[in-house]
């Protein structure tokens, strides 16, 4: 009588993260690359109106006597920086919420409308922004880095800031703000 060929049982892979999982099934069906795309897209625009914004700002404020002597006092009472670093954060912060809020609209009804169902809520834009600070934290250090200590023109250290935050960004808004949401979310929810 002959026995059956036994198969090798080869020992169960090692656990992976749901991440790891979300990012394997997303790079397979080529939503990742569409997602990331549609949001670079939508960046170019707020990229161009944070920008834009920060100069203008940043323009203002070098020439105004009031907020560069609360600079001075600020920098001084908490010796936690030089006046032009507190000008280039605030400029930098003023510019960066126009913008983040104009990027929550876009990529909600655009970049994540199967995830947000189109619809607008308080709860998703704080998520937005909060998650965004780390966008924020990313850029203002880059900014700060590159302009006093990598001594590059203003222009150039905000570029290399708008890059290092875009890859922030597109991660915590993939993979945080935006995620599918087994509850059924709260789409409903008004802005």
């Amino acid at each position: 009588m002959r026995k059956p060929a036994m198969t090798p049982v080869s020992p169960p892979d090692p656990p992976r993260s749901v991440l790891a999982d979300r990012l394997d099934d997303a790079w397979r069906r080529r939503t990742l690359s569409l997602k990331a795309m549609s949001f670079a897209l939508i960046g170019v625009i707020n990229t161009a109106v944070d920008y834009a914004l920060f100069l203008v700002a940043r323009s203002i404020l070098q020439h105004a006597p009031a907020a560069l002597a609360l600079f001075a006092s600020f920098s001084e009472s908490c010796r936690c920086g030089r006046p032009d670093t507190i000008l280039l954060i605030v400029a930098n912060m003023m510019s960066w919420i126009v913008a983040v809020s104009g990027s929550y609209i876009l990529n909600s009804s655009i970049t994540f409308a199967a995830e947000s169902g189109r619809k607008l809520s308080w709860r998703h834009y704080l998520t937005f922004v909060v998650s965004g600070i780390a966008g924020l934290i990313a850029n203002t250090t880059t900014l700060v880095f590159a302009a006093q200590v990598l001594a590059l023109p203003v222009w150039l250290a905000k570029a290399a800031a708008i890059l290092a935050s875009f890859v922030v960004n597109f991660s915590l808004s993939h993979f945080v703000v935006f995620r599918v949401r087994d509850d059924g979310g709260d789409a409903g929810e008004g802005a």
